[in-house]
């Protein structure tokens, strides 16, 4: 699947305010977020022509994975994503894992020490807190599903040459203690593509063989 494709989830039904944000699933950066009191497709509208336009994505193949949701299949959203040239993809009813790398990155934010699990007191304190949580997630978190670089340095391309060095210094100190490693070092290559939900492609796969 190509770089520009992207997965989209909202929601956090346990908190008092919705939460719409888009990750591209091949570095897995959060690249556009918002928080506001209701699901409105007007919502996911704004968010997705702002993320267009920060990420210079204008005119690219993109395909846009998200649930079942309202808002996501609302008519003017429906428009939207055609103007942009955007396909449309939903996960399947009652599928728990059709949309992973979303569920993934909600699983780490509800772990997360400082998740306010009573909720926020205002729309204001749930956007600041998501902010932070933002930041962290792309430009500190060592993501292990991309080999323990942070998602800003895999979206930025800085991550291939991070992982060559990595790779660099652990075959280094194979060379200088042998003794200390009965099997090859750990596999520090890059990422070339992915897929939206690797277990069912592998079994189709599997299945044609």
């Amino acid at each position: 699947m190509p770089k520009d494709e992207f997965t989209q989830s909202y929601g956090l039904d346990c908190l008092f305010y919705r939460l719409y944000l888009i990750i591209d699933i091949f570095s897995r950066k959060i690249v556009g977020w918002e928080i506001w009191e209701s699901e409105e497709a007007k919502h996911a509208e704004d968010l997705m022509k702002k993320t267009i336009i920060s990420e210079k994505i204008q005119g690219k193949p993109l395909v846009l994975h998200s649930d079942n949701g309202s808002p996501m299949k609302a008519a003017t959203f429906q428009v939207l994503l055609e103007k942009l040239g955007i396909q449309s993809s939903y996960s399947r009813p009652r599928v728990s894992n059709d949309n992973p790398y979303s569920e993934a990155m909600f699983r780490t934010l509800k772990y997360r020490p400082e998740f306010p699990y009573r909720g926020f007191e205002t729309l204001e304190a749930a956007r600041e807190w998501a902010l932070r949580f933002v930041n962290w997630y792309n430009c500190i978190h060592l993501h292990s599903g991309i080999n323990f670089v942070t998602p800003e340095q895999c979206h930025t391309g800085a991550h291939i040459g991070i992982l060559k060095k990595r790779k660099e210094v652990y075959e280094l100190a194979k060379q200088k203690h042998p003794e200390r490693w009965t099997r090859s070092t750990r596999d520090w290559s890059a990422h070339d593509s992915v897929a939206l939900n690797p277990i069912k492609d592998k079994i189709e796969k599997d299945g044609t063989k």
